[in-house]
């Protein structure tokens, strides 16, 4: 994501220009007005100007607004026209625009509202039986709805805690209000680089009976799992697969969604793990179930789907393709030569693209501008 979901551009000589450093000044700024202020104002001053700013993205239809309606058309297909497209990602606009004004305004929601407002649907009572059972879940997640919230309303269901993982941000100010405001709703998070890998980590806390929420349904790392999505091929993070396949934890993608007074959610069916196959050939086939989810829990709520980013292949910079084909192709003849050792760096590999990313972090510029009173802020 642009902005502020990396480190700071550098010069040539490795030096942060002046400017750079202005703008993450800025930006730390921007959110630390937004925790500060939008939790005093009345909500519906502050609905109101998120949408207008989401409305104002909008129209000026720059280029993540141009990647959404291009993600949103192989959703709804081609047979709709071009307004029906623009109706449609004004409306997405808006749900990630509402998506924002919640984070800013979660930490003041009552617990009773954050549970009792979600709509709960298929295998919520599975997963929780497994987790009192003392079994491990690992739950992969398209960026949908509110995610921060559907934690608070999964420990306000009596879960201990959840473990993520979650990209070091620039600048570090708002790297930390992050880290803090989601340790405070309950969430143990990972940090995805500066320190062990991730994934050792993650496969304890599985291995005792924990929860583990990672996004997955874009590729950050260039070595994603390439998979069938909506007619297409697309990469998507294979961690939460690795781990299951690892850990015998249950895999159940879930997909959020706003309701007009709230939240909805659905728990897939646990993906079981193939009979057959090396550790990668399971993971990568469990990866294309999650797909599947993903696929139907996006076509019934795509306004709720926040993906301002490159998925498809398609879309994608060829040389970052044909280097994610190499990578992905040197991992399964490592595999395929060395078993388990190969297949294990596999799986970390895949934990470490799935951290929370910009895009569940910080945010695009053109849609956090109602939040951080940033402008755009350069390519996704």
């Amino acid at each position: 994501m642009p902005g502020i979901n990396g480190p700071e551009a550098r010069d040539v000589r490795g030096v942060v220009p002046p400017r750079a450093k202005l703008k993450a000044r800025l930006t730390g700024l921007g959110y630390a007005l937004g925790w500060s202020a939008l939790c005093r104002v009345p909500e519906s001053w502050a609905a109101w100007a998120f949408r207008f700013f989401a409305d104002v993205a909008w129209r000026r239809q720059g280029k993540s607004v141009q990647l959404l309606e291009g993600n949103l058309l192989r959703v709804i297909g081609p047979e709709f026209d071009g307004a029906q497209l623009r109706a449609l990602s004004r409306e997405a606009m808006r749900s990630y625009a509402r998506y924002w004004l919640e984070i800013f305004r979660l930490p003041v929601m009552s617990r009773e509202m954050l549970v009792e407002g979600m709509d709960e649907n298929g295998a919520v009572d599975t997963m929780l039986g497994h987790l009192a059972a003392g079994r491990g879940v690992v739950i992969p997640l398209p960026h949908m709805g509110n995610w921060d919230q559907a934690a608070a309303w999964v420990i306000g269901r009596g879960v201990a805690t959840i473990t993520t993982v979650m990209e070091r941000l620039e600048p570090e100010s708002v790297y930390e209000r992050f880290l803090a405001f989601r340790q405070e709703v309950g969430l143990e998070v990972l940090p995805a680089s500066g320190g062990p890998s991730p994934f050792g980590v993650l496969a304890q806390r599985l291995r005792r009976g924990g929860l583990v929420v990672l996004p997955s349904d874009r590729d950050v790392t260039g070595g994603g799992v390439e998979v069938d999505f909506f007619g297409e091929r697309a990469l998507m993070m294979g961690g939460s697969a690795a781990l299951a396949v690892q850990t015998g934890a249950a895999l159940m993608p879930a997909t959020l969604w706003f309701t007009d007074e709230g939240w909805g959610v659905h728990i897939h069916e646990e993906i079981p793990v193939p009979a057959v196959g090396e550790r990668w050939q399971k993971a990568a086939a469990m990866t294309q179930e999650v797909a599947r989810c993903f696929e139907k829990g996006i076509r019934e709520h795509p306004a709720d789907w926040h993906m301002l980013q490159r998925v498809f292949v398609s879309d994608l910079d060829p040389q970052r393709l044909a280097a994610a084909r190499v990578k992905a192709a040197a991992r399964q003849r490592a595999a395929e030569r060395n078993g388990k050792v190969a297949g294990d760096a596999v799986a970390r590999d895949a934990v470490a693209g799935d951290a929370v990313a910009g895009d569940a972090v910080a945010g695009d510029a053109e849609a956090s501008a109602p939040a951080a009173g940033a402008s755009e802020a350069g390519s996704p």
